[in-house]
């Protein structure tokens, strides 16, 4: 499954029990919508094991740390995980500076998100 707009494209692939979402682009006030629309159908499809991979992502503001965690609440209400794979120091510093590092399970690359076997809540 994939999704675009001008300002952010959204690429969903199965690995395993894992979903993988591709984030390229911004994910902030104008495309958040789409993206916790797109996320939480995967939840409700039964795609429970989702892992958001924000490597690509240009910008991130508070909206889109707001999906991300609206994301999350829902993946764990529906018995599900959601794992974040934030390579990037620009990124991980906003989730330092918001608190939210310790709120996520965020991993330093794809390779270790997808081979994480459990994941943390």
């Amino acid at each position: 499954m994939y999704a675009e707009n001008d300002l952010l494209d959204i690429a969903v692939t199965d690995h395993g029990d894992q979903t993988l979402v591709t984030l390229r682009g911004e994910l902030d006030l104008a495309t958040q919508g789409t993206f916790r629309t797109q996320v939480i159908d995967l939840l409700v499809s039964g795609s429970n094991r989702l892992v958001i991979d924000l490597s690509e992502l240009d910008f991130l503001d508070s909206t889109g740390l707001g999906a991300l965690i609206g994301i999350r609440r829902r993946a764990h209400a529906l018995q599900g995980s959601m794992t974040l794979v934030c390579p990037t120091h620009a990124v991980m510093e906003l989730f330092s500076i918001a608190g939210l590092e310790k709120v996520f399970d965020i991993r330093p690359s794809l390779d270790v998100a997808l081979d994480s076997g459990v994941p943390q809540a």
